[in-house]
Order: structure tokens, then C-alpha cells, then sequence
């Protein structure tokens, strides 16, 4: 009886034997081994106890030339510090994760890595060593390169052309006719503000703009830098997709344009308030915003008029889901609403 209770027991808890953890240590190291990363370990003192093929490939040392030498014989001179910093924290236990540095190769060639390190512990749980892995970011780092200067080509081209634009507006335009000077001024406006705006998603990774900076943007004309703004904007950072920025800064412009020529910004007193906010509904989220005057002269109808401003201000977020705008002339200033849905809960535009 004592030899089946023996027997069952070893078999339910499946004890490993000797075997299988020697074959369990030869299966991790041909991992190890085979990894197109570089891998390598180190004592405390920064000696190299271990070196993969990987490690072999990116840094071109063998196994034989590096094991029992200093890691700072792949740190370039400009860079001797990190190695401390590194072991200190190493020490206390620490992870150290895609930490984004530069290493040298046998031939005395740098390459750019992404290397993490994790410590090793003894059986009693005391940090005895580190294990490194170095992944190669050359080609990323050149991509980034690349389409940072990709970016900054672009940038330009948008204000040469937008200068362009501005210049062949203004001198075709005759000089004596009031009228024809205060629509290219408008159409000028409009197209600085959807230019901005485009630029602010070109150079976003996410290819969206956030709220706050678009309106920073297309209001930037409207603010005399000498002197306190009297323009207020508060909201949580929430990003918007290239088609709802580009409505909602034509909107705010010709609100300003109007603020300008019939409402507060006309008054010393003026003031105007822009908020945003969201707020869970069913399954998306609700973003509403409001332009809000105070402290200017008495709202007027032409504020209001049907023009192609009133237009373009009501067709902001008309495409957006359940999108609406509205123009409220309240006793002591415009109000102008926004809301719409916006993607999945939690999620930006």
C-alpha cells in the first residue's frame, strides 16, 4: 500500500525528475540560442558570463572573445555612464525595459538598440546577475528619420502654399472696392484655419489633431499676444479625426470673425468662453462644446443672418453621428453649441 501511495503521489503532483529538467534547460537554451535577438548575461561587476548567436550577428564578437570580459567593451566612450546607472538599478531589483541607446561593434561601428534588462536571482531570491536583450532599431530610427523628414518637406510646402495662395489673392483684388477686400480677407481666414488644421494632423503619428491646439490655432489671429486673451478654453485633451477638426476650426473662426465685427471681441470688455466636455451615452461617448460670449454689445440678428458663415458654422459636425449646431442669441452674448458622438467609449475620435 505504502509503495502505491508513493506512486500516486508522484504521478498527481507531477514531480519533475532529473531528466526532464535537464531536458527543460536544453530546450530554454536552444531558445536562447536561436533568438535573432541578441542575448547575453552578466554579473554584477559588468562581466559577461553568456553570448548568443544573436549577440554574435549584431555586435560581431564570438562567444570566446567576449565571456569573462567587461560589458563596457560594446559601450561607446560618450556613453561609459550608462553602465552604472544600470547595474545600480539592477541591484535594487529592477526591470529595466526598451531602454533606447547606442552600442558598438567589434569593428568599431555603432549600432542603435533597444535593450532590456532583468535581473537574475539565486535560489534565496538575491539579485546574483542580469540578462540582456539588445534588439536592433537601426531601420526604425531610420524610418522615423525619414518621415520626420518627410513632415518637415511637407510643413513647408503647406506655408509656401499658403503664401502663395495669400498673394495671389490679394493682388487680384481691386483696390478701391471695400467689399471684394472684406470677402478676401474672410476666404483668406478660412483657408489659414483649414491649412493649420491640416498641418496639426500631418504631423500627429496618430493622424488626428488634438482639440485644444486646433483651437489654439485658428484663434491665434484673433489675440493680441500683448495683452491678456480674452479668449478662455477649457476641456479634457480629447483627440479629433482630420474631417471633425477641419469642421470644427472653419466654425470657430467665423464665430471669432463675427465675435470681431458684431459681438464681444468688438468690446474692450469682451470675453468669450469655449468649453468641451464628455460624457458617456449608450455605448459611445457625447462630446459637446460651446462657444459661449459675454460682455459685449447686445446680440444682433446679424450675428445670426443666413450667410455662408451661419452655414458653415451649423454644417461643423453635421456628419458626424447624431451631430447638431445651434446659434442661441441669449441676452448677454451668442451661444453656440456643438455635440456629437464620438467613437467607443473611452476611446478618442
Amino acid at each position: 500500500m505504502g509503495d502505491k501511495l508513493s506512486g500516486s503521489s508522484d504521478q498527481n503532483i507531477g514531480i519533475v525528475r532529473p531528466e526532464s529538467i535537464e531536458e527543460l534547460r536544453q530546450h530554454f537554451a536552444a531558445i536562447v540560442e536561436s533568438s535573432d535577438d541578441a542575448i547575453l548575461s552578466k554579473n554584477l561587476d559588468g562581466t559577461i558570463t553568456s553570448w548568443n548567436r544573436g549577440a554574435e550577428r549584431l555586435f560581431g564578437y564570438s562567444s570566446e572573445e567576449v565571456i569573462g570580459k567587461s560589458v563596457t567593451i560594446l559601450i561607446p566612450a560618450d556613453r561609459q555612464d550608462e553602465e552604472p546607472s544600470i547595474l545600480a538599478r539592477l541591484r535594487l531589483g529592477e526591470r529595466i525595459d526598451h531602454y533606447e541607446t547606442v552600442r558598438r561593434r567589434k569593428d568599431g561601428s555603432l549600432v542603435d538598440i533597444s535593450l532590456t534588462v532583468s535581473p537574475i536571482r539565486d535560489s534565496g531570491g538575491m539579485v546574483i546577475g542580469a540578462s540582456k536583450i539588445a534588439r536592433d532599431i537601426t531601420d526604425r530610427r531610420r524610418a522615423i528619420e525619414q518621415q520626420n523628414l518627410m513632415l518637415g518637406e511637407m510643413q513647408h510646402r503647406v506655408k509656401n502654399l499658403a503664401a502663395v495662395i495669400d498673394g495671389l489673392a490679394r493682388q487680384s483684388q481691386p483696390d478701391s472696392d471695400p467689399a471684394v477686400k472684406e470677402f478676401v480677407t474672410k476666404f483668406l481666414g478660412r483657408v489659414h484655419a483649414l491649412l493649420s488644421t491640416g498641418e496639426l494632423v500631418v504631423t500627429s503619428s496618430s493622424r488626428q489633431a488634438e482639440l485644444r491646439q486646433v483651437l489654439e490655432n485658428v484663434l491665434q489671429p484673433f489675440i493680441d499676444p500683448s495683452k491678456v486673451s480674452p479668449i478662455s478654453l477649457d476641456g479634457p485633451p480629447m483627440l479629433l479625426s482630420e474631417g471633425t477638426a477641419g469642421g470644427l476650426a472653419l466654425a470657430m473662426h467665423e464665430l471669432a470673425t463675427n465675435a470681431v465685427k458684431y459681438g464681444a471681441l468688438k468690446s474692450a470688455k469682451g470675453r468669450v468662453s469655449i468649453t468641451w466636455s464628455v460624457q458617456p451615452a449608450a455605448h459611445d461617448d457625447r462630446v459637446g462644446l460651446q462657444w459661449k460670449e459675454t460682455g459685449g454689445p447686445p446680440p444682433s440678428a446679424k450675428a445670426q443672418r443666413q450667410g455662408f458663415g451661419t452655414r458653415v458654422i451649423r454644417a461643423a459636425v453635421s456628419r458626424e453621428r447624431e451631430g447638431t449646431s445651434e446659434i442661441i442669441l441669449e441676452p448677454d452674448g451668442l451661444l453656440c453649441r456643438f455635440s456629437f458622438l464620438a467613437g467607443a467609449r473611452g476611446q478618442p475620435v
